[in-house]
């Protein structure tokens, strides 16, 4: 299977390292031409320098905006009108117990990792409905239905986005536009490994080896037993957003390494 992106935007929300980073350069060397997105300009720039450095023919171009804010979506779309796929992976995530969490992080939470996706999608789905062809991706995860006992908040935010994206799907129904969630698992992102510096350090452990250890501690379930890398999401977000992929949307694709105890 080849897929072919030529002639397509692609929109990618936080892809300025990590999964995100990941999932532009995949979409990239498909040949869609990508907007990288974070909140830091030096940060986009740094990330767009990269991404034409490892891809020669890369067409890729960068929009610094805060998608965690209205005015940060709004000057996004104010940069880039329109896209033909749109990838919603902005996210935080953090520890916390619930009988500490306060209002304002809650809300935050729902702002970054929820509303973001919302406000992005309901900007850009109308002109891929009137194109007839479009993608939209909710990176949500496998804490959305293994709901973490140790961040609350931030798995009520990932099953948030399984229900924005399968009423979307619902309500573009037939239209030659699909939306989709992805779930990854436990991935050696940018930020586990920043996690996990002072304990590799402190060991004679490789990052992966770590990595491994850590997963079947928190995640024994895991079928992969290893985290996995930003690589193997990327693959996926990339499948959901070629044309090969145009009878499945509505859907929750997991990516998870086997940690959810499911056949469904």
């Amino acid at each position: 299977m080849k897929i072919d992106l030529s002639g397509k935007t692609a929109i990618v929300t936080g892809s300025t390292a990590g999964i995100g980073y990941a999932i532009a350069r995949g979409l990239a060397q498909a040949g869609a031409t990508v907007v990288v997105n974070g909140r830091s300009p030096a940060g986009v720039e740094s990330a767009v320098s990269r991404l034409r450095r490892e891809l020669a023919d890369a067409s890729v171009r960068g929009v610094a905006a805060d998608v965690g804010c209205i005015a940060g979506c709004a000057a996004l779309v104010a940069a880039e009108p329109a896209a033909d796929i749109l990838v919603n992976n902005a996210g935080i995530y953090g520890p916390q117990d619930f009988f500490e969490i306060a209002d304002e992080e809650w809300t935050r939470f729902f702002e970054v990792n929820v509303m973001s996706g919302v406000r992005l999608s309901r900007a850009y789905l109308p002109g891929m409905l009137q194109r007839r062809w479009g993608r939209v991706l909710f990176l949500s995860s496998e804490s959305a239905l293994n709901i973490p006992v140790d961040m609350i908040h931030y798995g009520f935010s990932k099953t948030a986005n399984l229900s924005v994206s399968r009423g979307l799907a619902k309500r573009v129904a037939g239209s030659g536009v699909t939306v989709n969630a992805i779930l990854p698992g436990p991935t050696l992102s940018d930020g586990l490994e920043a996690m996990l510096k002072e304990e590799q350090e402190a060991s004679s452990l490789s990052m992966e080896e770590v990595a491994a250890s850590f997963v079947m501690k928190h995640r024994p379930g895991s079928l992969i037993q290893r985290a996995a890398r930003v690589e193997e999401v990327a693959n996926l977000v990339v499948y959901a957003a070629s044309p090969q992929a145009s009878a499945t949307t509505g859907a929750a694709l997991r990516v998870d390494g086997g940690v959810l105890d499911s056949i469904a």
